[in-house]
């Protein structure tokens, strides 16, 4: 597979997906050292500058070990940073990744999610011919699991007592959405 293919740029009708770069730092820093935007996260929310670089160069470096496609979200019209989106665990063999978003609480309900998030799903099924993207979220983020369930999710099962994060035990819910379900369009 080539490395290209972990590289790319994807545009929607709102919004271009493509590599985060340095630049980025201080858009991502903002969104990611929110409480809010962290909350149902598996980490805590970014407490300095450099925990957004060392993400910006640990996610061009798996990307090029192709291990995972990490990809900020910007609006067209403005070229601003929303958020990023990302299809992680990435099995060649196994044909699947987990698939993740986050994005500022500025943008929140305007569907960005949804959108890029079907872009990334139909860049992972169709170039990188994956067969089963996975997704997990806490139970109790119920926004995440609408967006997951509009882009064609179901929820598989529950991991209980899963994660622990500054002291506080989450459970985690897991979707799947394979290459062969009726896509979200398709089915309304």
């Amino acid at each position: 597979m080539s490395e290209e293919l972990f590289f790319p740029v994807i545009e929607t009708e709102r919004l271009t997906l493509r590599p985060l770069v340095v630049d980025d730092s201080e858009s991502l820093m903002g969104i990611f050292s929110d409480p809010e935007v962290m909350r149902y996260w598996n980490t805590a929310p970014w407490a300095k500058i450099q925990d957004s670089l060392d993400f910006i160069n640990e996610s061009k470096e798996s990307r090029k070990r192709q291990e995972s496609l990490v990809l900020g979200v910007y609006l067209k019209s403005t070229g601003e940073l929303v958020g990023k989106c990302l299809l992680f665990s990435y099995d060649k063999e196994s044909k699947r990744a987990e698939i993740g978003f986050g994005i500022g609480r500025s943008f929140w309900g305007k569907g960005y999610i949804g959108e890029a998030g079907e872009a990334l799903i139909q860049y992972g099924f169709g170039s990188l011919r994956l067969r089963r993207i996975e997704a997990e979220i806490d139970p109790e983020n119920q926004s995440s699991a609408k967006v997951l369930e509009k882009l064609g999710f179901s929820q598989e099962g529950l991991l209980r007592q899963r994660w622990e994060v500054n002291g506080i035990v989450s459970d985690s819910a897991l979707y799947g959405r394979l290459v062969s379900d009726c896509s979200p369009k398709q089915t309304s």
